[in-house]
């Protein structure tokens, strides 16, 4: 009669597995049937790198291995590798787990005098475990992302991109990498906008400017709205002669024509003040002023254009 331990380990909803040192299956559990196709007779006695030449023999076996000679138990999990086998599962695709996740341990299995004349392999379906927590980390990023973007227009908020501007301040002073520049710019007459078309037009505007500026940036450009109209643009790796260029492009995307909205076609100009990073500006409060500064003659001789900063200007101003 089967044994009550014979009985468990084959019905058991757990993979079970025994090797012997050439790496021989010695026992193969029902569920490893199951789920490799592979019965158990036809597994008995074979070395298991023939029977799964895709298993990762080399980390496998220096595993098995470590169990033989150190004579203790073994751990691996779904988190530092995420499967072993390429065993489907009955989740959905939904969740984004190719095969099922895997958590193994590695047991000696001893003879009377002490010595491990096997190794004891058992797999837990960890998938469930798996997706719960990809869901999660999924989660948090979402918030995360969200919490660094500005409700209206979806660009990044003035916390970000004030925490952005610290680092590539840093990233200068360790690495004595390339200087970056900062762009601010400010709608002009927006107080007009909403007075004659409505707030609900002018929320539209600025979506719309958000959305133009965006079609013209570089990948690793950072653009945030700094508060109200007023937008700022961290362009890493870029000296004044380049940020003054991406300025112009800035500033002719937003003029380029007026904006829809349900109150009508708005005319939109943006004035822009430009400073780029050097010792004199070495804080994120000293490089965001300059920008203002040029932000601000930008305003005052005529809107629609931009000014790069010079210590010059700024004193004539």
């Amino acid at each position: 009669m089967e044994s009550l331990c014979d009985f468990i380990v084959k019905e058991l909803n757990v993979g079970v597995f025994v090797l012997d040192p050439q790496y021989r299956v010695r026992l193969w559990n029902r569920f490893m049937a199951h789920h490799s196709g592979v019965k158990s007779e036809d597994a008995l006695g074979q070395p298991l790198f023939e029977l799964f030449p895709e298993l990762p023999q080399k980390w496998l076996s220096k595993k098995v291995d470590s169990v033989f000679v150190l004579k203790n138990f073994a751990f691996t999990s779904w988190e530092q590798r995420p499967y072993l086998f390429r065993f489907q599962h009955n989740r959905p695709i939904t969740g984004g787990i190719d095969f099922m996740r895997q958590n193994f341990t590695f047991m000696p299995v001893r003879d009377d005098a002490g010595e491990v004349q096997a190794v004891a392999v058992t797999l837990i379906d960890a998938t469930d475990s798996a997706i719960y927590q990809t869901m999660l980390q999924s989660a948090m990023q979402r918030l995360e992302e969200n919490s660094n973007r500005d409700g209206l227009t979806g660009v990044f908020n003035r916390r970000y991109t004030d925490a952005r501007l610290s680092d590539e301040i840093q990233r200068i002073q360790r690495y004595q990498a390339e200087p970056f520049s900062v762009v601010l710019f400010d709608l002009d007459h927006f107080k007009q906008v909403n007075d004659t078309y409505g707030h609900l037009a002018g929320d539209e505007v600025l979506r719309e400017v958000a959305r133009r500026v965006q079609v013209v940036l570089r990948e690793p450009d950072v653009f945030g709205r700094y508060g109200g109209e007023e937008f700022i643009l961290i362009l890493p790796q870029t000296d004044q002669h380049g940020a003054r260029v991406v300025a112009e492009r800035i500033r002719a995307a937003i003029a380029a024509e007026p904006v829809a909205s349900g109150e009508g076609t708005i005319p939109v100009t943006a004035s822009l003040g430009v400073a780029c990073f050097s010792p004199e500006l070495g804080t994120p409060q000293a490089v965001t002023h300059a920008a203002d500064e040029a932000l601000y003659h930008s305003k005052h001789t005529g809107r629609n254009q931009v000014t790069v900063h010079s210590p010059q200007q700024a004193a004539q101003d």
